[in-house]
């Protein structure tokens, strides 16, 4: 799982926590008032990253997969066109992964 995981998710665990803080992270995702998933879903990226291999947890590894599954889903979905500043790019950065960085 790590290796798709690892695959999935371009980001660092630093470029993440800072994209986070962004008020375009903010402004994207399904959300029913509070925080929304995809954002909640990075900060749970952040911890990840931040961890050793061997001091995952089932419910890491559950997450790292729901993040390779939603990486996948989404990319397939790429408007046509310059993505730089998309609601599309910044789900996607909320759950670890920069298109541009491909």
């Amino acid at each position: 799982m790590s290796d798709e995981f690892d695959e999935a998710v371009n980001m660092t665990a630093s470029e993440l926590e800072r994209w986070l803080d962004a008020d375009e992270s903010k402004s994207v995702g399904q959300s029913d008032g509070g925080e929304s998933v995809g954002h909640e879903s990075g900060r749970r990226i952040v911890e990840l990253l931040r961890k050793k291999k061997g001091d995952l947890t089932d419910d890491d590894e559950a997450h790292m997969r729901k993040v390779v599954g939603y990486v996948h889903r989404h990319l397939a979905q790429r408007p046509d066109g310059d993505v730089k500043d998309t609601r599309w790019r910044y789900s996607l950065m909320n759950w670890g992964h920069d298109p541009l960085k491909d």
